[in-house]
C-alpha cells in the first residue's frame, strides 16, 4: 500500500506550496512511504486526482486543489483533514495505515472517550480521593477548633468584664459605707457638743440664781 500525494510543483500560490511542503515534510520525518505525483506537468495525474476526489470534498467550482492524499485508490483527505488528523494524533488512521510498533498513537474512539480533552491516567485514584477527604476533615476540625478557641476567648473577656464590674461595685459599696460611718460619727459629735453646751448653760443659770 502506497500513499499518494498529489501536488502542483509549479503552483503560483504560496499557500498551496506551503501546504504541500508541510504534508511531504511530515511524511518524510515520520518515515512513511509515499509517492509524490505532480499534476502540473502530468495531465493524467491531474485527471485522475479530480475524478477520484469525492464530490462532497470538492469546492463549488468542482476543481479540487492540491495537496490531495490517497492510499492507493482510496481517498484519505485534503490538507485540512490531514492537519486535523495530525493535531489529534490519529495520522495513521487517517492514512489507512497500521501504526508502527512502539508508537504512541491515540485511536479516535480512545481520544473521544476521555472527557474534557484529558489524557487517560489523569483520573483520581482511590488513594488520592482518600487523601483529599482526610485533608478536608483536618481542615474542618481545625476550623471547629478555631471557632471553639474564639468562643473561649469571648467568654473569658466577658468574665473579666464581669469581674471588673464586680470589683468596681464593691469599691463603691465600701466608699458608701465609709461615707455613712463618717456621717454618723459627725452626727454623734454634734449631739455631744449640743449636750455639753446645754450643760454649760444650765450651770451658768444655776450660778446666777445662787448669786
Amino acid at each position: 500500500m502506497v500513499i499518494k500525494v498529489f501536488v502542483a510543483t509549479s503552483s503560483g500560490s504560496i499557500a498551496i506550496r506551503k501546504k504541500q511542503q508541510e504534508v511531504v515534510g511530515f511524511l518524510e520525518a515520520n518515515k512513511i512511504d509515499f509517492k509524490e505525483l505532480d499534476i502540473a506537468g502530468d495531465e493524467d495525474n491531474r485527471k485522475w486526482m479530480r475524478e477520484n476526489v469525492p464530490g462532497e470534498k470538492k469546492p463549488q467550482n468542482g476543481i479540487p486543489l492540491p495537496p490531495q492524499i490517497f492510499n492507493e485508490e482510496q481517498y484519505c483527505g485534503d490538507f485540512d483533514s490531514f492537519f486535523s488528523a495530525k493535531e489529534e494524533n490519529i495520522i495513521y488512521s487517517f492514512l489507512g495505515l497500521a501504526p508502527p510498533p512502539g508508537s504512541k498513537v491515540t485511536k479516535p474512539e480512545e481520544a473521544s472517550s476521555v472527557p474534557n480533552g484529558g489524557e487517560a491516567g489523569e483520573t483520581e485514584g482511590p488513594a488520592e480521593g482518600t487523601e483529599k477527604a482526610e485533608e478536608s476533615g483536618e481542615n474542618e476540625a481545625q476550623k471547629e477548633g478555631n471557632e471553639d478557641t474564639g468562643k473561649l476567648s469571648a467568654s473569658q473577656e466577658e468574665n473579666e468584664e464581669e469581674g471588673e464590674e464586680g470589683e468596681e461595685g464593691e469599691r463603691r459599696e465600701e466608699r458608701k459605707e465609709v461615707t455613712e460611718e463618717g456621717a454618723e460619727g459627725e452626727a454623734e459629735e454634734e449631739e455631744a457638743e449640743d449636750e455639753a453646751a446645754e450643760e454649760e448653760a444650765e450651770e451658768e443659770a444655776a450660778e446666777e440664781e445662787e448669786s
